[in-house]
């Protein structure tokens, strides 16, 4: 028997299954944060383009309002069709009342417009005051 020759354990080649869970693990973890990264990102980019475009649709709506004569301001709203879907607008007009200004209180409107994207999902919102002259026509 000593003629035979010695028989030559050849190390494994592969990975155990330890290595292969612990790598699918680490994986798993990494694309978890990269979805998670990529979800914020497409939330930030719709904020951002909404409180880009609806300061402009806001000064739109008050120019709309602005071109009409001053007794036909009235309180209403709508939406800004196909141009913008999914965006709505809206204006309040009222009255100011201030004892400080006194009968130039009179004079004065205050405006308010909101512009809504998503069902109310974001809105922009921002108020001025005009001074019109009531000459008692």
């Amino acid at each position: 028997m000593r003629n035979m020759p010695a028989l030559k354990i050849k190390p494994r080649s592969g990975f155990t299954l330890l290595e292969t869970m612990i790598a699918l693990s680490i994986i798993s973890i990494v694309l978890v944060a990269v979805f998670e990264m990529h979800s914020q990102n497409i939330s930030m980019n719709n904020a951002a383009r909404f409180y880009t475009t609806a300061p402009l649709l806001a000064q739109r709506t008050m120019a709309e309002l602005e071109i009409k004569p001053v007794n036909e301001w009235i309180s209403d709203s709508g939406n800004f069709e196909d141009d913008f879907s999914g965006y709505n607008w809206s204006i309040a007009i009222d009255d100011v009342k201030s004892e400080m200004l006194g009968s130039v209180a009179d004079d004065l409107k205050k405006i308010d417009v909101i512009v809504s994207f998503n069902n109310d999902e974001f809105t922009y919102d921002f108020r001025t005051y005009r001074f019109i002259r009531n000459l008692g026509i």
